[in-house]
């Protein structure tokens, strides 16, 4: 679609894009129309796993210049609620944020932004890696919001693409020791090249099963669960394997009813805690790449020009490889 190149207010900046991912919430909203009471009423551009360069800055941008290489953090608070004073601008109801209706994602050719939540990236660090701090900041948000810290024993379950930050994440805050479940051998085998230590392939075990399993292996009951699924029997799962007075933090969205095993959780002081989205993470997983303490690079399996973004996620739909990147600059030739 041609659409007329947007003129970037007083702070904003306009950004050539680089590279886009394709996250699931992406493809649902291309197949569904919807997820839960966010509906699609209008056409809508995609994308809010990104970088660019910036083209053009408004007349009270300071800190970005053209030619800068940045990555975008996609959800930018429209008022300065009560949230927000407090840090906690991911929960501000009246947020911005890319590729959730009724506002526009990122994957184009130019796009505009709040300059304040563009961050400048460093030589060292590529435009892909900087559009995957986007899901990585899931990890940091969702490992933060469970305490993971040295020596930690964590049950991660589910290893899509959340799953295997979540993995990452919590290795590089001190786990000792990381199981990771899903159902496909080979996402599997991906979590154990990010940095898993165990790995349990899910067939028809019972969650009680499934949960026992976890504690063999770790030989102990975690302190920690991270569910990335949002499966009813991953949940009750997570219930089961934690520790009496862990935590199992639910990151996975699925249906908005689910029949868990409350009481066992209950009665063993088990906080379950939700996550949603991420907040103050990009500086954070700058200084992660930037250093090289952290790993992105083997999530990428596929790659796309902007002109085949369908075949990209017809790609993404069919569940093959891990993450799903498209080019938007036609002028850059670079993997």
């Amino acid at each position: 679609e041609n659409r007329p190149i947007p003129e970037p207010g007083p702070n904003e900046v306009l950004l050539q894009m680089h590279s886009v991912g394709i996250c699931g919430s992406d493809v649902h909203y291309w197949q569904h129309g919807r997820i839960g009471d966010f509906v699609v009423k209008d056409p809508m551009v995609l994308g809010h796993e990104a970088s660019g360069t910036v083209v053009k800055v408004g007349s009270g941008v300071t800190h970005l210049k053209p030619g800068d290489r940045v990555a975008i953090e996609p959800g930018v608070p429209r008022e300065m609620d009560e949230f927000c004073k407090t840090g906690r601008y991911n929960l501000s109801p009246t947020i911005f944020f890319c590729a959730t209706p009724p506002d526009d994602g990122n994957l184009c050719r130019y796009y505009k932004h709040s300059a304040s939540y563009c961050y400048k990236l460093p030589d060292n660090v590529t435009f892909e890696e900087g559009a995957l701090i986007e899901p990585l900041s899931v990890g940091i948000h969702a490992c933060k919001r469970a305490g993971v810290t040295l020596g930690s024993k964590v049950f991660v379950s589910g290893s899509g693409p959340i799953g295997l930050v979540n993995v990452l994440v919590a290795k590089m805050m001190g786990a000792a020791a990381v199981v990771i479940t899903d159902l496909s051998a080979s996402r599997l085998q991906k979590a154990k090249e990010v940095g898993a230590d165990f790995t349990i392939q899910v067939k028809n075990e019972t969650p009680q099963e499934v949960a026992s399993k976890v504690e063999s292996l770790l030989g102990c009951m975690p302190e920690i669960t991270v569910e990335c699924t949002g499966v009813q029997a991953c949940i009750q799962a997570g219930i089961y394997a934690t520790r009496s007075g862990g935590t199992l933090v639910l990151v996975g969205l699925g249906p908005e009813m689910v029949t868990v095993p409350i009481v066992n959780a209950a009665v063993r002081e088990v906080d379950i805690r939700g996550i949603f989205r991420y907040c103050n993470t990009w500086p954070v997983a700058i200084a992660l790449l930037a250093s090289k303490r952290i790993n992105v690079k083997p999530l990428v399996t596929h790659r796309f020009p902007l002109e085949k973004a369908l075949e990209a996620f017809e790609t993404t739909k069919r569940g093959e490889g891990v993450k799903v990147m498209l080019k938007c600059d036609p002028t850059d030739h670079n993997p």
